[in-house]
């Protein structure tokens, strides 16, 4: 289903970002995620459980681990078909990874003092996905 905005341009359809199995696996086992994302550096999930791990303690690392994951999600996505705006369902398993570290992107962000970088990525969340912003929260 497409629906229209204002403009009276379709919505683009939702992308949905290929699946990585063998480092869903290895997250999912509880494998350490630096070592995941050694050898998956595609791994938006990985990158983001980094950022997660860090935030409290070291948030530029946080930032650059998250910002990572980011730009990581964002070739996949476009390689998808997205074309910078449309959904990214929260849904789909593998769009998780990219969708956390946007999120995680935002909170590092705030915790450096980047206050309109902040704002720009729980804007672009929301967007992307509101499942994945009211699942994903402030702190969370």
């Amino acid at each position: 289903m497409t629906r229209q905005n204002l403009l009276g341009e379709p919505t683009p359809p939702p992308t949905y970002l290929p699946a990585n199995e063998e480092a869903a696996r290895a997250l999912a086992a509880g494998e350490d995620p630096a070592e995941v994302a050694a050898r998956h550096p595609s791994c938006s999930a990985a990158w983001a459980a980094l950022a997660r791990r860090s935030l409290a303690a070291d948030p530029v690392t946080a930032y650059a681990y998250a910002r990572t994951g980011y730009h990581r999600g964002l070739d996949q996505l476009r390689r998808a078909g997205w074309r910078g705006h449309g959904p990214i369902p929260w849904e789909h398993e593998p769009n998780r990874g990219f969708l956390q570290s946007l999120h995680l992107l935002g909170e590092a962000a705030e915790a450096i003092g980047e206050a309109d970088e902040a704002a720009r990525t729980r804007q672009f969340l929301r967007e992307a996905s509101p499942v994945a912003a009211g699942a994903l929260g402030p702190g969370r």
